[in-house]
């Protein structure tokens, strides 16, 4: 919708050019004493765009961003939605290593002594990385998607020693960064020699067979990269539905096969200078490394009749498994689904889930498991444009994460020293989840929670509900008014300078209660806004004297709202 206006705009542009480069070859410029014609008029701008399209700007930047402010959705309404992707695709990658190893030296330094301890300091690094970049980096695309992912290929700062190692969780999460636009090959064996993933899954340092001493390899990475990372449980048709044999759900693999890709899987040590298996140094800041005297030997036998042959190299293995799970056919509808799921909806239909699996099995050009086309048939798919409908399934609960890293970017967060940093942890206490902290590798929820009562009734699911809870709802609820009314932004220590929230967007409209919730409803709830919550909150607004505070309470009732909360 947005395109065709822009489309016509460009093709204004591009015929005033046509007729100016034949003019001048043919002397029309008054050269060679031919007649002179005036000079075209300049092409009128583009209409503004209507309502309908800033709305469905707002509901694309809600499953695409961690959440645009007013300009941003303007802007996104005026370039449209498949210009937009184009123009991040294209953007460099903002990592968060930089930023930690650039605390971690000012630290070393002797700056911000406030921090007693230096374990204190190492551990919040990364999380202060993780919340400036992701409030304020310009790829809002990547860092959203990166976080998507993260919550499917699942490492947690829950075990001590990548709490306490900055590098370990900054350096995975720029894999995913670096991953996210790629191919999923390639991301799926990044993710394998994530020295993070490694100690994560206890697959680094997993040496091969000792029978004399009954020692086998480690089984826990070989089950959990097909449960979770690849192909799940049971074999699936392409529109993510389940296949069966009478009809009964047909396994992806058995334990057989977890021993098989056990055996795959050993070898794995941390790389970087002086490296040799069973180093305990860690080095987190590179790839693990093959050692393949550690190696299993011999031939495996992997899934759909793959079998490694004896003699290869131990990296060798590694890539024949990983390929053996990025071709196996249900990796498409398996991890397309998740991703509906993290940035669309919770119940896609079979065709939508089919429409992004046929993107995953080939991009149009012969490529398959490309992220780009992937993620174009995530956010451009019909479903996920389509008007909202209340009465439909379609929908998710927006996570507590989300919701927080929303406000601050939509509200202009910023401080005098120029970061936005937070330590979460008051939103880990209150809102039940903080990034790169899930208590197992299935994550805060999982994919097919459904919660008792309506929905697990109408046989659908909403995995977000699973951290749901009375004490949660009301949690967010204070940490939105901390926020909002209270100044208290985020929970960073000093010498770190406050995070403020700024109102330029909203200020000006104070005086006009109805205009001021218009936008409101626009950017924090894509035209979504209740009627009858609209209603409720128009009369505490209008009763409040002062403009700023009118303003807040206004931020704040709209913030705090169930519409805000569930995105349609």
């Amino acid at each position: 919708m947005f395109t065709v206006r822009t489309g016509r705009f460009v093709k204004r542009v591009c015929a005033v050019s046509a007729l100016s480069l034949l003019l001048a070859a043919c002397g029309g410029s008054g050269s060679g004493g031919g007649s002179t014609s005036p000079p075209p008029a300049p092409p009128a701008p583009p209409p503004p765009p209507t309502q309908a399209e800033l709305e469905s700007a707002s509901r694309f930047a809600a499953k695409a961003t961690f959440g645009l402010g007013y300009d941003g959705v303007v802007a996104l309404a005026e370039l449209g939605a498949d210009a937009w992707l184009e123009r991040q695709f294209a953007l460099p990658v903002t990592r968060h290593s930089p930023l930690v190893l650039e605390l971690v030296q000012r630290r070393e330094n002797g700056e911000f002594d406030a921090f007693e301890e230096d374990i204190e300091y190492l551990i919040v690094s990364r999380r202060l990385a993780w919340w400036h970049h992701t409030v304020t980096a310009p790829d809002e695309l990547r860092q959203r998607v990166a976080f998507a992912l993260s919550e499917i290929f699942v490492v947690s700062d829950n075990v001590d020693t990548l709490l306490i190692y900055p590098a370990a969780l900054s350096t995975y999460y720029d894999m995913l960064l670096d991953n996210a636009f790629g191919n999923f090959r390639d991301l799926l064996r990044d993710v394998t020699l994530s020295p993070a993933m490694g100690f994560y899954l206890s697959h680094l340092n997993n040496g091969k067979s000792d029978p004399a001493n009954n020692t086998f390899p480690d089984e826990n990475y070989a089950r959990e990269v097909m449960q979770l990372f690849s192909i799940g449980l049971f074999e699936l048709n392409d529109d993510g539905s389940l296949r069966l044999d009478g009809g009964k759900p047909i396994p992806t693999y058995d334990n057989d096969d977890i021993r098989e890709f056990a055996r795959v899987f050993t070898g794995l040590s941390y790389g970087g200078p002086g490296a040799f298996f069973g180093n305990q140094d860690p080095a987190f800041t590179v790839p693990m490394r093959m050692f393949d005297d550690a190696h299993e030997a011999g031939e495996k036998r992997l899934l759909n009749g793959t079998v490694v042959p004896a003699g290869q190299t131990g990296i060798q293995d590694v890539d024949a498994a990983i390929d053996n799970l990025f071709n196996h056919p249900n990796a498409g509808p398996f991890i397309g689904r998740q991703l509906i799921q993290r940035l669309v909806t919770s119940n896609p239909s079979p065709a939508y889930v089919g429409r992004v699996a046929s993107a995953f099995n080939n991009d149009g050009a012969g490529v398959r498991g490309n992220m780009r086309a992937v993620i174009r048939a995530v956010l451009l798919d019909p479903e996920a444009t389509a008007e909202p409908d209340p009465g439909a399934t379609f929908g998710k609960l927006r996570e507590p994460a989300v919701r927080y890293a929303a406000m601050l970017r939509q509200l202009g967060a910023r401080s005098d020293d120029g970061y936005i940093f937070n330590t979460g942890y008051l939103l880990q206490e209150l809102g039940k989840q903080h990034p790169l902290s899930a208590p197992s590798v299935f994550n805060f929820y999982l994919p097919a929670h459904s919660p008792a009562g309506e929905i697990a009734s109408a046989g659908l699911v909403a995995p977000e509900f699973q951290i749901l809870t009375s004490n949660s709802v009301v949690g967010m609820t204070n940490l939105i008014d901390f926020a909002v009314t209270a100044e208290y932004v985020t929970d960073a220590p000093p010498p770190f300078a406050p995070v403020s929230l700024t109102y330029g967007d909203y200020t000006p409209l104070a005086d006009d209660v109805p205009a001021l919730l218009d936008r409101l409803d626009l950017v924090m709830t894509a035209g979504t806004l209740d009627a009858a919550t609209r209603a409720a909150i128009e009369p505490i607004v209008t009763g409040i004297d002062d403009p700023a505070a009118r303003v807040r309470v206004a931020v704040y009732l709209v913030l705090v709202s169930a519409d805000a909360a569930v995105r349609l």
